[in-house]
């Protein structure tokens, strides 16, 4: 070996050895940061970060709610006359928060921790921006109010609002003595709870307006404060009424269709026991097992049907979404279809159902309730918009599916106290 060959080499084999080293210690150190922002300490740090966001995403979504009511107010008020910063920041605030819901819905168990907190800090920065143009929203328009507006004049049209759903309310006790004659009690539960809302709410609505009325005679003191307690309380009472109508409407028109559901579900059976036999042994052996099992529940709810239609709706529902599971592929494009326009008219009432409950067990948890609410809201403005039966279906389903993690996620923030 020559002197030179020598001398490259002696330069080389250290160089190699520090360069391998450094290249050994570099990949090291990237694996051990990449494990580190995985690490049960960089996800507890992460998800509680998600946690601050869920909580600024429910003062947003309130605010939101409150600025519904106040715009609600200006117009009856003002007919539509006082600034339009109130409207422009609503529908501002409407959208920022829409869009925060899917971004928060899309922070799953698996999303990469830095991915979380970047998101949600981003979703934090939004939510912020939209709380704060309320707020000044709401400052022009209190000072537009007192400006313009006596406390006389709101006491009057709040009152003119109260005798009107006064008047829409009726006598809900004979609404519900005609349901409880027809159907089980268990069926009229959420109309009952919506009754007794509607009632408890404008009495406390009337009460509060009486004492603003007197506090509005006199000049050295504010009436305001128990106008806006008067308006929450109306919202209330008419949220309540709504709620009541719709129950009545849901039961009613369950009750008329449920035999027709009946008799759509034991259709689709018949037609999968003639799918069933152009299947390999092993599958029809399955899926007549499957359909013997389904055959049975539909079999099981026909003696109380007209007592519980709803309930009966509902279950029917899920029994042909479980069918449509059962069958698979063994159906041609063409059957699908069929079955899809059988079943939707029955799954699309399940699914307002389930939205409707979940609107009211979901209006004061967290937001992780809310998310999965906003998501069964949209699924079911799909389904009633969808063109195509099979894409109806499915969003209507999804939509039940959403309402359930709602109703059930808002229980666990009950259970927990959490918000």
């Amino acid at each position: 070996m020559t002197d030179t060959a020598e001398e490259i080499l002696a330069w080389a084999v250290p160089a190699l050895i520090v360069f391998g080293i450094a290249a050994v210690l570099g990949a090291t150190g990237i694996w051990l940061l990449r494990r580190s922002r995985r690490s049960p300490r960089a996800r507890a740090a992460a998800e509680a970060e998600r946690a601050t966001t869920g909580s600024a995403l429910v003062r947003l979504d309130d605010a939101v709610d409150e600025l519904d009511l106040e715009v609600g107010l200006s117009g009856a008020l003002y007919d539509g006359t006082a600034p339009p910063a109130l409207r422009r920041a609503r529908m501002t605030a409407q959208h920022t928060r829409d869009a925060a819901f899917e971004q928060f819905r899309a922070l799953t168990p698996q999303t990469h921790p830095d991915e979380v907190r970047r998101v949600a800090r981003s979703i934090r920065t939004r939510t912020d921006a939209a709380v704060a143009a309320i707020d000044r929203a709401r400052a022009e328009h209190a000072d537009w109010m007192s400006a313009n507006v006596s406390a006389a004049a709101q006491v009057a049209a709040a009152r003119r609002r109260a005798d009107e759903l006064r008047h829409e309310l009726g006598d809900p006790h004979a609404l519900l003595a005609e349901l409880n004659a027809r159907v089980d009690p268990a069926e009229t539960r959420d109309a009952v709870r919506a009754a007794t809302e509607a009632t408890a709410a404008l009495a406390e609505a009337e009460r509060l307006l009486a004492e603003a009325a007197e506090t509005a005679a006199d000049p050295t003191r504010s009436a305001l404060p128990l106008l806006a307690d008067a308006e929450r309380s109306l919202r209330r009472a008419q949220v309540a009424a709504r709620t009541l109508e719709e129950e009545h409407r849901v039961i009613t028109d369950a009750a008329r269709a449920v035999n027709d559901e009946l008799d759509a579900a034991r259709v689709a059976l018949r037609q999968g026991l003639s799918l069933r036999d152009g299947l390999e042994p092993d599958a029809a052996e399955r899926l007549g097992r499957e359909l013997r099992d389904i055959e049975t529940a539909l079999s099981a709810m026909t003696s109380s049907a007209q007592r519980r239609p709803t309930a009966t709706v509902d279950a029917i529902a899920r029994l042909r979404d479980r069918l449509d599971l059962a069958l698979g592929d063994a159906r041609t494009a063409q059957q699908r279809l069929r079955g899809a326009r059988t079943a939707l008219p029955g799954t699309l009432a399940a699914a307002r159902t389930a939205v409707g409950r979940a609107e009211g067990s979901a209006a004061h948890a967290g937001a992780d309730a809310r998310v999965r609410l906003a998501a069964a809201q949209q699924e079911l403005a799909a389904a009633r918009g969808a063109t195509d039966p099979v894409e109806a279906l499915d969003a209507a389903r999804r939509a039940m599916r959403h309402a359930e993690d709602a109703v059930a996620l808002a229980d666990y923030d009950r259970l927990t106290g959490r918000k």
